[in-house]
């Protein structure tokens, strides 16, 4: 019988391994047959390249009743993340469609390329009440396809017609294309940016997040926006023990010093498919921490991987869990920066057209 063979990390790319989804019956691993095959299709196959697929949505606004999130209602341009962040929340998600939530979900994206259609059609229809929409609430709504794509763009143009609020949560300076936008719905308090810095470390960013901008950028981008005028947020996601833990503060003063006005953290959560990826990737990236990564994750988390239970699967519990949260508020009273909040004015809502072609009245 042969003996699985561990996977190798792939560059420009957050995953290790190509894992079945929860819903799969099979399962497969490399194995070395004793033939030197295994060498031999490693160095002939090309390394995984990114393909986008169409998403056949028939409706774009996702409702959540959940109350550790300040907002009912996002929207999500693609599935999956070229960004390739090795602990992102949603990559289980992609186990629904049939594939890995290892290297297919930052591999295999999926584009609602009617997003903009879809949420014109919903925003029109009779009684729609309005509440400020997360944008990027799952997947980074401006990965690198965007740039080409500019499904995002499409529908910050449908918000912007119908001045509908919005808040955005995205790791990318490509924010910055859109500002002709953001500036003037900024102006009328209906949108707001949260930027993702999860390490000032370059080279801890680009393991963790392989095709994401650097940290610098970022910063850059938080500065970029407040000079114009639009209100920034810093999200300091994940919070993982041993590993970026120690970077807290310096995350939180180097925003503020950009000009972020508000922030909030997530401790490392590790649902279902990631833990097993997480595991896999501190084993080929920090094998010497591993250990101490997953002990002080279980210590906040009731001795497992992960808790799902409202109200604190966002920050954990126990002593650790409960360090964190106090070192983030003495740093952000320290530095002035508020709880981010989504509130935004609702009141200057005006149904679009149902129509985008269709010529207005007057």
């Amino acid at each position: 019988m042969d003996t699985p063979l561990p996977d190798t990390a792939r560059k420009g790319r957050g995953a290790v391994s190509n894992r079945a989804g929860r819903y799969e019956r099979l399962a497969g691993a490399r194995a070395d047959d004793g033939w030197g095959s295994l060498a031999r299709d490693e160095a002939e196959t090309p390394p995984p390249r990114t393909e986008v697929l169409a998403d056949s949505s028939r409706t774009i606004i996702a409702r959540n009743d959940s109350p550790d999130v300040p907002f009912d209602r996002s929207v999500n341009p693609y599935r999956g993340c070229e960004h390739g962040c090795v602990y992102c929340f949603a990559r289980p998600s992609h186990a629904y469609l049939g594939l890995s939530p290892g290297l297919d979900f930052e591999t295999r994206l999926f584009a609602k390329h009617k997003a903009a259609e879809l949420l014109r059609r919903e925003l029109a229809k009779p009684g729609y009440a309005p509440a400020t929409l997360a944008l990027g609430a799952n997947t980074d709504p401006y990965q690198p396809v965007e740039r080409e794509l500019r499904i995002t763009r499409g529908v910050l143009e449908v918000l912007a017609e119908a001045r509908h609020p919005v808040g955005i949560v995205t790791k990318s300076d490509l924010v910055l294309r859109d500002l002709d936008i953001l500036a003037p719905m900024a102006a009328e308090g209906l949108a707001r940016v949260c930027l993702s810095v999860t390490s000032l470390d370059p080279k801890l960013a680009r393991t963790l997040e392989p095709r994401a901008p650097r940290p610098d950028k970022r910063l850059a981008a938080i500065r970029a926006l407040k000079e114009a005028g639009v209100p920034v947020a810093v999200l300091s996601a994940p919070v993982i023990p041993a590993l970026n833990d120690p970077e807290l503060e310096a995350i939180l003063e180097a925003a503020a010093a950009a000009g972020a006005d508000a922030a909030s953290y997530v401790l490392l959560r590790l649902p279902l498919e990631i833990a097993p990826l997480f595991d896999e990737w501190l084993a080929e990236h920090y094998p010497d921490r591993r250990k101490r990564v997953l002990d002080h994750v279980r210590g906040a988390r009731g001795g497992k991987l992960y808790d799902a239970a409202w109200g604190t699967r966002m920050q954990g519990e126990g002593p650790y869990a409960f360090l964190i949260k106090r070192r983030f508020e003495l740093a952000c009273r320290r530095l002035g920066l508020i709880e981010r909040d989504w509130a935004l004015d609702v009141t200057k809502f005006r149904p679009p057209r149902r129509d985008s072609a269709q010529l207005a009245l007057f």
